[in-house]
């Protein structure tokens, strides 16, 4: 069994990456993992529907999954409260201790747990999770039968800072000072797995992903060994099915045909005072991402 887990920031592409991805035999993309407790269990979170428009209990995936994992003699409830408390040991900050040695609690455990469970309702070999949590990243290749695989993907911060200052249905509101700040922890968190884990590793920026998303889909594909068609056509289009993603971006909830082009809206509409910020905190990375203060790139390795 595969895990392919995307890291990165938010507001990046994972969700429309994840569900590409989730149009190829064998591929199953269930979106923000990490939150299926707290969010589908407690709703305690910010979104308690699945990708398939249910609520994640009345879902019949994600309940067959949910009792699974459930130890015996515990209520949903109780388990979801003791994985939420878990995860709290688990954070991105905390990704470099990880990476030494696993948090002593039960999350690597119900992590695995809800991997096989997923594997085994699904029935795919390759399984898309897009947290973003490096942290949990980390947990990966300590967690018995399951291959890692990463992805880093990234977005031009000054973009991000724009799109968080759009609130979307339940994602919220950041400031620009807020969601940059997130954007250099995050990347930093995900450059250290990237450097544990090189060859079972991807840098892909999303300029690239959504400028040329077949030959993007290729690299990730290559980078699973996977031999299943590539679902993007020669125009950037893709025809999406449905999902049971936990949360994300709400274009997870698109179906049918689907043009992947880059949002860049944000060029013009994003306010200099906020541009000027973002670029000023982002700076060090921006230039290592390959983002120029006044322009971004387009290319991915």
């Amino acid at each position: 069994m595969k895990v392919l887990y995307i890291t990165g920031w938010c507001r990046s592409g994972s969700t429309m990456l994840g569900n590409v991805l989730a149009e190829v035999p064998g591929i199953v993309h269930v979106g923000e993992l990490r939150f299926l407790w707290r969010n589908g269990v407690l709703g305690t979170g910010s979104n308690r529907q699945c990708g398939c428009g249910a609520n994640h209990r009345e879902c019949a995936f994600w309940a067959e999954v949910l009792e699974e994992v459930r130890p015996d003699g515990r209520s949903l409830e109780r388990h979801a409260a003791e994985v939420v408390a878990w995860q709290d040991e688990c954070r991105t900050r905390h990704t470099w201790r990880v990476l030494r040695a696993p948090p002593r609690n039960g999350w690597p455990e119900t992590l695995a747990a809800t991997y096989r469970a997923i594997a085994r309702a699904s029935g795919a070999e390759v399984i898309v999770d897009s947290s973003k949590y490096a942290s949990d990243a980390a947990l990966l290749s300590g967690l018995p039968g399951v291959e890692g695989r990463y992805v880093h993907l990234i977005r031009d911060p000054r973009a991000v800072a724009w799109s968080w200052a759009r609130p979307k249905a339940y994602t919220g509101h950041r400031s620009p000072l807020n969601s940059t700040l997130h954007w250099t922890g995050f990347n930093l968190a995900a450059e250290a797995v990237g450097r544990a884990h090189r060859e079972d590793s991807l840098h892909m920026r999303y300029e690239a992903l959504a400028g040329s998303p077949r030959a993007a889909v290729d690299a990730v594909l290559a980078l699973l060994g996977h031999d299943g068609p590539n679902p993007v056509g020669a125009d950037g289009a893709v025809e999406l099915g449905g999902n049971h993603t936990v949360t994300g971006n709400p274009n997870r909830f698109a179906r049918g045909r689907t043009v992947i082009e880059e949002d860049r809206r944000w060029r013009a509409a994003l306010p200099r005072p906020q541009r000027s910020a973002a670029t000023l905190l982002s700076l060090p990375l921006l230039h290592r991402y390959g983002y120029p203060k006044g322009t971004t790139t387009w290319t991915w390795d």
